[in-house]
């Protein structure tokens, strides 16, 4: 069974390395017809840095998952659920007009 789920194990010692709340890190496996689904929960202040910068965390992650499925014989994909309620709202941005009225000149 251990050898099983190498794929669920190296995913959640990643993104625990990666995250802010490890202890909230949940990880789920799914077999079925099509291969493995490894399912990532995290902590929605941690989606930003799982995710990357234009995503390139979250790719990365998927490619090395991949790669330790492929060494197990099996396809593995990884799939990042979204925190209930979407994303956290973006933080207001003063534009120039904005920042200039409040300074009453």
């Amino acid at each position: 069974m251990a050898a099983k789920n190498k794929d669920q194990d190296f995913v959640e010692f990643i993104v625990k390395g990666i995250v802010n709340h490890p202890d909230e890190v949940k990880v789920d496996r799914t077999v079925d017809e099509m291969g493995v689904l490894i399912t990532l929960r995290v902590n929605p202040e941690d989606m930003g840095a799982l995710i990357g910068r234009a995503g390139s965390t979250a790719r990365a992650i998927r490619t090395l998952t991949r790669i330790v499925g492929i060494r197990n014989n099996a396809r593995v994909n990884l799939k990042i659920e979204e925190p209930e309620g979407g994303r956290a709202p973006r933080k207001e941005r003063n534009d120039v007009d904005k920042v200039v009225e409040d300074l009453e000149l």
